[in-house]
């Protein structure tokens, strides 16, 4: 069993690929299939998947896809399940498994993640399924009273809990410990914030006897809250990052999947750029992105079957850069090329 959790773990981090995070609720994906103009039900939530999925070429750059329950259990036009679908063309299926973040007893105004409960069973039936790796997403809050020590170690826990159940279904366990932007605090608290909650996860992993090689781990950046009157430039964004990731991740995990965060799609594949060209680093640089990845094909799309395959040319598109930029290969001449190019 652990030769199979590493060897996922490892193919999910390939050399110039990534993952696609499209394992939004259905009420997140409604939300934005209505702000792009799409009535929101679940056959237009299914067209939106079977378009990724289906985009020649995309494979090339994307190792792994993180489905919802839903996707999971959908099936393309012509009734290839999804999960079928991307092992025919070398991609992992991923599973969402958590259910949300729910207020914090003793501290409501913060958020733990829940979904422990039956668990072990879901994940049998997922891995049955086709599924081989999972994401469990606990979010902290950040302003100057925030987090409460209760609220990284229940968040911590969760996720140690998640993985150690993930690793004996034989399911790479992603493990999303994400510090929320959201706010006005500096470059500086985030980094103090991020350090601490990576030093309490891997501490509650190591009490959960997780195989650390059989894992991955799906961090934020070290940023400036997104209303921070001081945003630091790019460059810093990738030294800060890379700094307080060495400091408290052990060199056995294989990879740093990072997740977009709200960031537009330029500046998580710029930001994920300079990190893979500052040197090797003791795990892989990859990513783990949703919006960042399917945004832009989601706009062109407008859940109209005329526009699918300009749709496809941007999610192409932008696998495409954001593969370029887990090698440290990309440019800002390279996108217009690939724009022009759609």
């Amino acid at each position: 069993m652990s030769d199979e959790l590493r060897q996922t773990a490892t193919t999910l981090v390939a050399e110039g690929k990534g993952i696609l995070a499209a394992d939004e609720s259905n009420a997140t994906m409604d939300k934005r299939l209505e702000a792009a103009g799409v009535k929101p039900e679940e056959e237009t939530r299914r067209e939106l998947r079977e378009l990724l999925f289906t985009t020649e070429g995309a494979a090339e750059h994307i190792s792994g896809i993180i489905l919802y329950d839903e996707t999971f259990r959908q099936s393309t036009a012509d009734g290839t399940p999804f999960p079928k679908l991307l092992q025919e063309q070398g991609v992992v299926p991923g599973i969402k498994v958590d259910t949300g973040a729910k207020p914090l007893a003793g501290s409501p105004d913060e958020k733990v993640t829940e979904g422990l409960d039956g668990l072990r069973e879901r994940l049998s039936e997922y891995y049955e399924g086709g599924a081989r790796f999972a994401k469990w997403r606990g979010v902290i809050a950040v302003d100057d009273q925030h987090p409460s020590h209760l609220c990284v170690h229940a968040n911590a826990h969760a996720l140690a809990r998640y993985a150690a159940l993930c690793q004996e279904a034989g399911i790479v366990p992603i493990v999303e410990p994400e510090v929320l932007m959201d706010g006005e605090h500096t470059i500086d608290r985030s980094e103090e914030v991020t350090g601490t909650v990576l030093a309490t996860v891997f501490a509650e992993l190591r009490e959960q006897r997780v195989l650390l090689e059989g894992m991955l781990l799906k961090p934020n950046m070290v940023l400036a809250g997104y209303q921070c009157s001081e945003q630091p430039g790019d460059q810093e964004v990738a030294e800060r990052t890379l700094r307080c990731l060495r400091r408290h991740v052990p060199s056995a995990v294989p990879g740093i999947v990072f997740l977009s965060g709200g960031q537009s799609d330029e500046d998580a594949t710029v930001r994920l750029n300079l990190m893979n060209q500052m040197g090797p680093q003791p795990w892989e640089v990859s990513f783990s992105y949703g919006r960042g990845l399917q945004a832009a094909a989601l706009t062109a799309w407008r859940g109209d079957r005329d526009n699918v395959q300009s749709a496809q040319a941007q999610y192409r598109h932008r696998a495409r850069c954001t593969g370029a930029a887990r090698r440290g290969e990309y440019s800002e001449e390279m996108e217009r090329e690939l724009v022009g190019s759609s």
